[in-house]
Parts: structure tokens; C-alpha cells; sequence
């Protein structure tokens, strides 16, 4: 991401950008909007310092897979976001 980003999360909180969701199968079938699962990928936007003796190991541009279920959802500047704890981040891409 080349803008820099107006937030800036604390602690062990990391900003993620969610990748689109998927718009057809691998046979060409279209999946409809009621249908389609939370996308479970995405790129960090935005990373905080760490906690007092743990740093942060993930930074800015950082693909990343998380959880279901993981994250607040946030919007920032007209795009929508997910805010999470680096724990809840289960591997870089």
C-alpha cells in the first residue's frame, strides 16, 4: 500500500484489508450474495508496536490468513476494514 494510512493501531492490534469474496466456483458456477462465505485472506494495512517485550511480527503488505470469525469489522475513510489481535492472525502468506 503505497498512501499512508490515517489510523494507527495500539499495542498487538493489526489492520487488515479482507480479499474480495469469491465470485464464481472453480466451475464457473456464480455464487449469489446469500451464499458466499466471509473470505478468510487478507493484506495488513496497518500493524502496532507490539507489546512491552513482545514486537510485532507482521508489517504493512503482509498477506495473511485469520479466522472465521476473527477481527471487528471498522470502516475507515469510505473502505471497510477488520481490526484484530496479531494472535488472532494464524499465518503469513
Amino acid at each position: 500500500m503505497s498512501k499512508k494510512f490515517s489510523v494507527t493501531p495500539l499495542h498487538d492490534r493489526v489492520i487488515v484489508k479482507p480479499a474480495p469474496a469469491e465470485e464464481k466456483t472453480a466451475g464457473g458456477i456464480i455464487i449469489p450474495d446469500t451464499a458466499k462465505e466471509k473470505p478468510q485472506r487478507g493484506t495488513v494495512v496497518a500493524a502496532g508496536p507490539g507489546k512491552k517485550d513482545e514486537p510485532v511480527s507482521v508489517k504493512s503488505g503482509d498477506v495473511v490468513l485469520y479466522g472465521k470469525y476473527a477481527g471487528t469489522e471498522i470502516t475507515i475513510d469510505g473502505g471497510d476494514y477488520l481490526i484484530m489481535r496479531e494472535s488472532d492472525i494464524l499465518a503469513i502468506v
